[in-house]
């Protein structure tokens, strides 16, 4: 009896290492997408749900515009039917891992389309910033809501069985965007006008100030007409310098992806507050999701300008 009991849980054993289990399948079966940056990943996640398989080239912490692939992510548009990115020449870099990944055929989904675009400050005189338009549109919900339209459509094309189901998920976190924006803009209404004014960093900030009422008085790399990382002259930290004591400017608004040797020396100067904001989704504690992420830096930025006032 004590043999036979033994043969049988060791035959289950043998089964059950054999027989995927429907977890298993069910992920085998996922769509696997790529996407250029993080906020994508987390699109493609709200739309796609439990049908697909994201994978983020980017992790956040580094510079979009200037990244550099690596020889495992070819190996990953390989095995990709999905591709999305921003588009506006923030990440052509993918260009080259298409060619090297071997897959003219691979659709792409490009979620700047039909969004309207913001301009850099001084673009025309200084030669530098974005002339095709601001990338960092999804720094907006509104501008999300298309950029998600876009990724629903896509995921439409290649699964039509589960087209209802996007649908229903783009619908669902549209009508989550609209509250949270609209309990994000009452929460700025609460300042004066005259404390909304901030200095940015880098100018990754037009959308979310134009959106939520935010007032951005001057961007250093804009000003020093330099690239990240280089270090100011003495007369352009100076311009700023003037320009956020003559404003009354109480907050500045640094990035953990940028030296923060700049805005301190401001400060240092000034009075003024330097907070850390990210302009990528999951580089701070507590801003995984896109909701959290746009959550997380509105009541930081007006919790700074509260104090700062």
């Amino acid at each position: 009896m004590v043999h036979a009991v033994s043969l049988f849980l060791f035959t289950l054993v043998i089964l059950m290492g054999i027989i995927p289990s429907q977890s298993s399948v069910h992920a085998a079966s996922r769509i696997p997408v790529v996407v250029t940056l993080p906020v994508l990943k987390d699109l493609v996640e709200q739309v796609g749900g439990d049908h697909v398989a994201v994978h983020s080239l980017i992790t956040g912490i580094e510079n979009e515009h200037t990244y550099t692939p690596k020889p495992s992510d070819v190996r990953v548009i390989q095995k990709a039917r999905l591709l999305v990115t921003i588009g506006l020449g923030l990440d052509t870099w993918i260009d080259s891992l298409i060619q090297n990944a071997d897959r003219p055929d691979l659709i792409r989904i490009t979620t700047s389309t039909n969004v309207p675009l913001l301009f850099d400050r001084g673009v025309s005189q200084t030669g530098k910033g974005h002339p095709i338009g601001n990338p960092h549109i999804w720094l907006d919900p509104e501008n999300i809501k298309i950029m998600s339209g876009h990724i629903t459509e896509g995921l439409r094309r290649i699964d039509s069985s589960h087209q209802e189901a996007y649908r229903k998920n783009q619908a669902d976190f549209s009508h989550r965007l609209n509250q949270l924006t609209q309990e994000m803009v009452n929460k700025v209404k609460g300042l004066p006008d005259a404390h909304r004014k901030v200095i940015t960093h880098h100018p990754a900030w037009p959308y979310f100030a134009k959106r939520f009422g935010f007032v951005i008085t001057g961007e250093i790399q804009t000003m020093m007409g330099t690239h990240l990382g280089s270090e100011p002259s003495a007369k352009q930290t100076e311009k700023l310098v003037w320009l956020i004591r003559q404003e009354k400017v109480g907050v500045i608004v640094s990035e953990p992806q940028l030296n923060p040797k700049v805005p301190q020396i401001l400060s240092e100067e000034t009075g003024a507050r330097v907070i850390i904001l990210s302009p990528m989704p999951g580089v701070l504690a507590g801003t995984q999701t896109y909701l959290d992420f746009i959550r997380y830096n509105v009541e930081t930025l007006v919790g700074a300008l509260q104090g700062a006032n």
